[in-house]
C-alpha cells in the first residue's frame, strides 16, 4: 500500500491564518488589500502542492479562499440616474468574490470608487467561503497535471479543491439568481470561479494571456481580416506606434513601438482555434481582434469568455449573404436588428427577447463608413444598407427547401444572412457589453450570384482592407467617448449588479 495515503477526517484541513475583515474608504487601498490577500492564499496552495509533488507526506487537506468585497447600504438615496452602473438598486448587503486583482486593478478601483461616491459608504474586504481551486491558483499557462505524478494513487480532489462546475454558471448575468434568505445580493455579474474558468479558456482558445486583451474587440470570421490587421499593426509599430504601446500575437509574441520585429522569435507550431491579436494602449484602451472561425457555437464560446474581462464594446466584421437584388457584392450591411435562428443561446436568452440596436455604436459605425469611403448622407446608401441581419446555424441552408427560410427572412425584412452576428449581439446584450455589426456582402445566393475562386480572390483583395479600416475607425471613435455615455442604460434590467 502506498504509505503516502492516510485516512483524513473532514476536520483535517490546512489553511492560511484567518483574515479579519477590514473597512476602507479609499478604493486604491481596498484593491491593495484584495491583492495581498489573493496572493497570500494562492501562494499557500502552490507551495503546498509543490511540497507534496516533491514527496512530502500528505498530512491534511489544503484549502484557501477567494477574497471578497462587500458594501452595506440602508438607504434608497437618490443616485445619478444617468449612469448605467456604479450603484445598487435597494438597501441591503452586496458582495462579490474577487480573483486576479492585479489583472482587474483599474476596473476594481473604478467600480469601488463609484460605489463609495454613489452611496457614501465604505467597502469591506474579507475572505469568502468559496475555495480557490488549485488549477486556478496556478493561473494561465500552468500545466498542473504535468507535475502530478506524485498523486497517481491519491485523487487530487481529495487533497485540494478543484473547479466545481455545479457552482460555475451565468445565473447572475442571466438575471436568474435569487439569493437565499439572509444571504447578500451579488455585487458583480460574475463570481471569481466563473472568471477564472473563462480566463483559462481564453488562454486555451486564443493562445494569449488575459493581460493583453483590450477593451475594444473586433470579431471576424475570415483570416483575411487578421492578415490585414497584422500588416497594419506591424507597420504602425515600425513607425513608432502612433500612441499604441505594443502589438501582441498568439504565443504572447510582443512587438514594441520603433521595431519591425518581435522581441522574441518564438512562433507557435500551430495556431489555436480562435487566435487573438492585440494592439495595446494605456488603460487597455487599444484593439483586440479575434478570428472566431465560422458558426454560432464559436461566436457564443468566445464571447462567453471575453465577457468576464468587462470590455467596453465588441463589433462583428465579417461577410454575409446579401438577400436583396438591389445589393451588390462589396456593399456594407449595418445591422439594426437581428433575426435569431442560431439556437445556441435559446436556454440563456429566449428568442422573444428583443436585441436592440445601440445608438452610440450605430452612429460610430456609420460615421466610420462615411469617413473611410468618402460617401456622405444620401449618397452613403449607394454602398451601405441598414436593416435586419438573420443568423442561422446551417451553413448549407440553400440546399434545403428554401420556401420556409425565405418566407421568414422576407417577413422579417432581413437584408443579410450570416452565422455569427446575432449570436455576438445577443451575448453582448446578455452580458451588458455594447455591441454592433458591420458586414460586407460577399455573395447573393437567392439571386444566383456565387463567388467563383478567382472572383473571391479579387473581392477579398479589394474589400477587406477598407472594411477593416472602417472597423478600426469605429472602435477608435467609441474609445474616445466617455465610458458613462458608451455603456447604455438600455442594457440594464430591473435589478442589476453595481459593477459594470
Amino acid at each position: 500500500m502506498n504509505k503516502r495515503i492516510s485516512p483524513l477526517s473532514p476536520l483535517d484541513i490546512s489553511s492560511p491564518s484567518p483574515f479579519q475583515p477590514e473597512s476602507f474608504d479609499d478604493p486604491a487601498k481596498a484593491v491593495e488589500t484584495l491583492t495581498a490577500l489573493y496572493e497570500r492564499n494562492t501562494a499557500f496552495l502552490i507551495e503546498s502542492f509543490t511540497e507534496l509533488a516533491q514527496g512530502a507526506p500528505i498530512a491534511s487537506r489544503y484549502r484557501a479562499f477567494y477574497p471578497q468585497v462587500s458594501i452595506e447600504t440602508t438607504s434608497f438615496g437618490h443616485v445619478d440616474s444617468r449612469l448605467s452602473y456604479g450603484h445598487v438598486t435597494a438597501p441591503g448587503i452586496y458582495t462579490t468574490t474577487v480573483t486576479r486583482p492585479k489583472l482587474f486593478k483599474h476596473y476594481l478601483k473604478e467600480q469601488l470608487s463609484l460605489l463609495m461616491k454613489s452611496h457614501n459608504v465604505p467597502v469591506i474586504v474579507s475572505e469568502s467561503t468559496t475555495p480557490i481551486p488549485l488549477h486556478f491558483a496556478f493561473g494561465e499557462g500552468a500545466h498542473v497535471e504535468a507535475s502530478a505524478s506524485a498523486f497517481v494513487d491519491v485523487p487530487m480532489r481529495d487533497i485540494f479543491d478543484t473547479p466545481d462546475l455545479n457552482t460555475t454558471d451565468d445565473e447572475i448575468a442571466n438575471g436568474e439568481y435569487i439569493p437565499p434568505p439572509g444571504e447578500p445580493s451579488p455585487l458583480a455579474p460574475f463570481t471569481a470561479q466563473r472568471i477564472d474558468y473563462s480566463l483559462a479558456r481564453l488562454s486555451h482558445y486564443t493562445a494569449t494571456h488575459a493581460e493583453h486583451f483590450q477593451n475594444f474587440v473586433l470579431f471576424t470570421n475570415y483570416q483575411f481580416y487578421i492578415d490585414e490587421f497584422c500588416n497594419w499593426a506591424r507597420k504602425l509599430m515600425a513607425e513608432g506606434g502612433d500612441g499604441y504601446t505594443a502589438f501582441v500575437e498568439p504565443g504572447n509574441v510582443v512587438t514594441l513601438p520603433g521595431s519591425n520585429v518581435p522581441e522574441t522569435d518564438a512562433t507557435l507550431a500551430r495556431l489555436p482555434q480562435m487566435p487573438a491579436y492585440h494592439l495595446k494602449n494605456k488603460g487597455h484602451a487599444g484593439i483586440t481582434m479575434i478570428n472566431i472561425g465560422v458558426g454560432p457555437s464559436n461566436a457564443k464560446t468566445i464571447t462567453d469568455h471575453v465577457a468576464v474581462l468587462r470590455p467596453h464594446a465588441w463589433l462583428m466584421l465579417g461577410h454575409c449573404a446579401g438577400l436583396r437584388n438591389s445589393q451588390r457584392l462589396g456593399d456594407y450591411v449595418l445591422a439594426h436588428a437581428y433575426m435569431r435562428e442560431d439556437h445556441v443561446l435559446d436556454d440563456d436568452l429566449p428568442v422573444w427577447v428583443p436585441i436592440p440596436a445601440l445608438a452610440e455604436v450605430q452612429v460610430a459605425l456609420e460615421a466610420a463608413v462615411a469617413e473611410i469611403t468618402g460617401y456622405e448622407g444620401f449618397e452613403l446608401k449607394r454602398i451601405m444598407r441598414t436593416g435586419t441581419v438573420g443568423t442561422i446555424d446551417n451553413r448549407n441552408w440553400e440546399l434545403r427547401d428554401q420556401r420556409g427560410p425565405v418566407k421568414r427572412l422576407s417577413q422579417a425584412r432581413a437584408i443579410a444572412l450570416d452565422m455569427e452576428s446575432a449570436t455576438i449581439a445577443a451575448n453582448g446584450f446578455r452580458f451588458r457589453v455594447p455591441y454592433g455589426t458591420l458586414l460586407c456582402v460577399s455573395d447573393k445566393p437567392l439571386h444566383g450570384e456565387l463567388k467563383l475562386p478567382g472572383m473571391a480572390t479579387a473581392f477579398y483583395r479589394t474589400q477587406v482592407n477598407q472594411h477593416l479600416q472602417i472597423g478600426i475607425r469605429a472602435v477608435q471613435k467609441l474609445a474616445a467617448m466617455p465610458k458613462e455615455a458608451l455603456h447604455s442604460r438600455k442594457l440594464r434590467s430591473f435589478f442589476e449588479t453595481a459593477f459594470q
